[in-house]
Parts: structure tokens; C-alpha cells; sequence
């Protein structure tokens, strides 16, 4: 399988050390198989006016295997938990990798009605089961990373 990180800069070595600690899945190295959805994440830096760089991975699923990996495949009450948990920067998991859902600005505004007390969990769930997710994979840690990992080559935007 094949996974993409947009950047503004070329990512032949990927770490943790250079990541934002209060995102969906906490600190660590973001992917996602979806092409579509890296050259979307390379709008932000275009807009910006820095080079949007998409770098590509092939990634080692055998290798993924010997990780603690936890997988979100939908929305659901507890990945509404565990998100939450990350961007406040509380999680105290002990995940290697996480893969699942992306709270995105229409899943996000969900997020921030429900942390507001202005729906309920309940609601907030109903309603992301209508959004189709878009798919990311957090590398947590630098094993991980090297292990799971080969860097294939990148494309400018």
C-alpha cells in the first residue's frame, strides 16, 4: 500500500519530533492512503505561498503488525473520545499507530457542538455517521515509523 504526507517540504526521513502535539490522533508522523486527500492538505501550504509537496510511502503491513495499533473504522462514540483526548493533549495511550477518520472542518464543527454541551454525544454521533471519513494513519513513534515506512519519492504541487 502506498500512503502520502503533504508538506512544504520533501520528507525522505519522517519523524515525530516535528509534529503538533494537540491534533486528531496526538503527536506523531501523519499519512493517509487517499491521494485525494493529501493534495487537499497541500492547498493549506499553496495558500499560503510555501511549496506543497506531496511525499509518497510504501508502507509494511506485516511489519504493522508487531505494533499496538488501534483502528477507527467510523466515526464513532469512541473515536469522538480518544480525538477529543488528543487535542486537548491528554492521551495517555500507548498506541504505536492509529488509523481512522479525519476531523475535518465539517466533522470538526460536530466536534466543537458537542464539546460546547450544544448537542449532545448522542447527536454528535448521529450526525458524523453521515459525513464520509476521509483516512489518516498517525505513526506515534519512531520504531514505527522505521519499520512500517519506505520512503518511494515526491511530487510537487
Amino acid at each position: 500500500m502506498i500512503l502520502y504526507h503533504a508538506s512544504d517540504r520533501e520528507i525522505i526521513s519522517p519523524d515525530t519530533l516535528h509534529s503538533r502535539i494537540k491534533v486528531d490522533f496526538g503527536k506523531g508522523f501523519y499519512t493517509t492512503p487517499l491521494p485525494e486527500q493529501a493534495a487537499a492538505w497541500c492547498e493549506r501550504f499553496l495558500k499560503s505561498g510555501r511549496p506543497g509537496i506531496i511525499s509518497k510511502y510504501s508502507f509494511n503491513m506485516d511489519e504493522s503488525k508487531k505494533f499496538n495499533t488501534l483502528y477507527f473504522d467510523s466515526y464513532s462514540e469512541h473515536w469522538l473520545s480518544f480525538v477529543l483526548d488528543c487535542r486537548r493533549g491528554i492521551d495517555v495511550s500507548n498506541y504505536d499507530i492509529v488509523a481512522g477518520g479525519v476531523a475535518n472542518d465539517r466533522v470538526f464543527n460536530t466536534v466543537e457542538l458537542f464539546c460546547d454541551g450544544l448537542i449532545s454525544q448522542d447527536e454528535a454521533i448521529k450526525r458524523l455517521q453521515y459525513e464520509k471519513p476521509n483516512y489518516q494513519i498517525c505513526f506515534r513513534n519512531q520504531a514505527a515509523i522505521n519499520a512500517c515506512l519506505c520512503f518511494k519519492g515526491s511530487e510537487c504541487r
